[in-house]
Parts: structure tokens; sequence; C-alpha cells
């Protein structure tokens, strides 16, 4: 089996022949030919497969080592013994959530209910427990990269954030003189709460198979298509039944000369866009395609912009700075925002606290299934766009 460091190598190898090829077509003064264009999109496709591969090995070795830790802790013997604990983290609700899963209801004892009783839910179904809601976050950051870089708080309800809108200055002032006021003012971004959900079906035979890992096969799943639709919100998201996206949030930073084209400089431009104190924890967004037209550009030296991340977890970089593929981001294309850099911890994900899941046993029983459905409910938007700007094209 592949390591992350064996996969890394292999794309390693495949970003120096993908620079050798376009080295040599500039030392002859000319672009890529058809067949050269070819041969380097292919290459393009395999080492951001390499890179994806590794980052998710790495990402389930930490898994796996966090959901050691959860099994080394002390379980209670009941929900009831520790009131002040978190519930859905003790053995005996993890417990009782997989008999729900394989069995239902029908086959709950009175011990069981009891265990499960804090977890439901008024709309029916139970909060999941904290092993798999740890699981299933796990490869929701995997399949979405974008809730590693902005802010995720958990809140119980609608979350009124205030954001400064005009900021209060500082005057020098005599000896025993009177303070010059300057007030800052404020307005508010209010969190509410999103409903986001799916059905997953399940053979009654693998539910009947003890080897059958229902809740990890359960948690993979609802977390990539969890993932796919949070990142396609939190990036691009209009508002509407959806949180608000980053792309919509951002300000201004430099529009594009080309309709389908960016340049060295514009990135540099739209770098220094975004404040100072902004900078250092700034990070680039864009598509695949668009990644595509920076990996050629070069700096004065003769440089390239773009530089690959060679360690398992680490992202590729541009001017300095991260750099995070996604696929939700506009195309550089006609008037489309197509680029966004800065700080994006200055938008705010409120997730509303735990997963909920409901097993249905009759709709799929004609197939021999069971449907199990799940939702979340959380919300997104900039608090403080001052520090993220977007490249537009012409």
């Amino acid at each position: 089996m592949s390591t992350p460091t064996d996969l890394l190598q292999k794309r390693g190898e495949i970003i120096n022949e993908m620079k050798n090829l376009l080295d040599s077509a500039e030392k002859e003064n000319r672009d890529l030919s058809g067949d050269e264009q070819t041969k380097y999109d292919a290459m393009h496709e395999d080492q951001v497969s390499l890179k994806t591969r590794a980052d998710r090995l790495d990402t389930m070795n930490t898994v796996s080592g966090d959901l050691d830790k959860l099994r080394d802790q002390a379980p209670r013997a009941s929900v009831a013994s520790d009131s002040s604990a978190n519930p859905f983290g003790c053995k005996a609700y993890k417990s009782g959530f997989d008999t729900y899963a394989r069995r239902g209801m029908n086959g709950l004892t009175g011990e069981v209910l009891n265990a499960l009783q804090v977890g439901t839910n008024s709309e029916g179904g139970y909060v999941v427990p904290e092993e798999f809601e740890t699981q299933l976050v796990a490869y929701l950051q995997d399949i979405n990269p974008i809730r590693q870089y902005v802010n995720v708080i958990s809140t119980a309800s609608d979350r009124n954030i205030p954001v400064e809108s005009t900021l209060g200055v500082a005057t020098w002032t005599a000896e025993e003189a009177s303070y010059t006021e300057s007030d800052a003012a404020f307005g508010q971004v209010v969190l509410a709460a999103h409903k986001l959900g799916t059905i997953i079906k399940v053979s009654e035979e693998l539910l009947q198979d003890g080897f059958f890992n229902i809740q990890s096969y359960l948690a993979e799943n609802f977390a990539k298509r969890f993932g796919i639709a949070e990142e396609a919100a939190f990036v691009a998201g209009d508002n509407s039944g959806k949180p608000n996206g980053i792309v919509q949030g951002s300000g201004l930073g430099k529009t594009a000369a080309g309709v389908a084209a960016i340049t060295s400089d514009e990135l540099i431009d739209l770098y220094h866009s975004v404040p100072r104190m902004y900078r250092q924890n700034a990070t680039f967004l864009m598509a695949d395609a668009t990644v595509k037209l920076v990996r050629k550009l070069k700096d004065g030296n003769s440089q390239y912009l773009w530089q690959p991340g060679m360690q398992a977890g680490q992202p590729d970089m541009l001017l300095g700075r991260p750099l995070v593929t996604s696929v939700a981001m506009p195309a550089a294309t006609t008037g489309l925002k197509s680029v966004v850099f800065g700080d994006l911890s200055g938008y705010t994900v409120a997730d509303r606290q735990g997963t909920v899941l409901q097993r249905l046993n009759e709709l799929y029983a004609a197939n021999g299934q069971v449907g199990f459905r799940a939702y979340r409910r959380m919300d997104g938007d900039t608090v403080d766009a001052t520090g993220i700007k977007h490249l537009i094209q012409a």
C-alpha cells in the first residue's frame, strides 16, 4: 500500500517533467504544441490526483489516531451517571445508537432506549454519537477543504455578530489637552441555520453482518455528500436557502485586463490589495482550470509563482501563500470573479450542534433496503470583508 510520502515523490517527478516541458518551449520562444499541451494537461491531472490521495491518506491517519484516543477514554456506565459531561460521547449512547441503526426501534430494550433518550429529536431520529460526529467532520474537511481555513463555531441558536463598518481613529494629544472623540460604527451579520439533508440506502444483509461497521460507512458517505454541498455554498452561495458564499462577500481587489487570462502582475496587485495585517494569514482560492493558467506564470527572475506542496497535508503555494482549489470557484471567464485572496477566517461558519440521523424502515423495504436520513443545520457569511479580495475578469 502506498504511503503519503510515496505518492508525493511520484507527484514531484511529474511536476519536474511539466516544468521541463514549459522551460523547453520558453527557450525556443514558443507556446506548447498541441501534443505538448495534451501531455501537459494529462500530467497536471495526475499530479492533482496524487496530491489528493496523499492528503486523504494523511487525514485518515489523523482520524484513526483521534478515534483511538476516544476509545481509550474511560467509558461512563450510563448517560445519567455524569450530567455535566457530553452525553453523546459515552459508551452507552454509542452502543445504543449502533443497535438502533442495525435493528431499528423494534430491536431496542428499555435500557438502550434510556441511553438514547437524550438524543431524541423533535423531528424524529437521534443526534449521532461523538465518535460518529468526529469521524464525519474529519471526512468533511477532506472533501471540503474550505472548512480548514474559515472560522467555524458551534451554536444552539441564531448568532448575531457585530461587524465594525467604520473604524475609530487615535490622534496625537498634547499634555492635559482634551481627547478627540472618535467612535467606531457597527453593523451586524446574522447567522441563522440552513438545513442540509440527504438519504442513504443500505441493504438489510449488510446491516445484519456484525463485521460491517455501519457507523463508519454512514459517516464517510454522508460526509462526501455534505462536503460537496457545503463547499459550493461556502464558496459561491447566494444566501437563498443556503449560506452566503466567500465570493459574494469579498471586495474588489483587481480587475484583469483579459477576459480569460491572468498575468503575474495582476496576481501581485491582488496580493497587495489586501491590507498587510491580513496577508500573513491569507489564502488564494481558485478553480482547478484557473490553477492551470497560473501555474505557467513566472516572476521577474524567471521563477514560477506557483510552488507545489511536497508534504502530506501541506497546500501548494502561490506568492508564498497557500493555494486552495475549489470546484465551486467561478472560471476565469468574462466578468467572473475567478480568484479570491485573503484571510478566510473572516468568513464564519456556524454549525448547529449535532448531526441528526433517522432510520427509515418501510420506505425502501420492497427492495430489501433500509434508508438512513441525515441532516445538518448551519449558516455561513463574511464577517470581515476588509481582508478578503477578489480578482474579476474583464
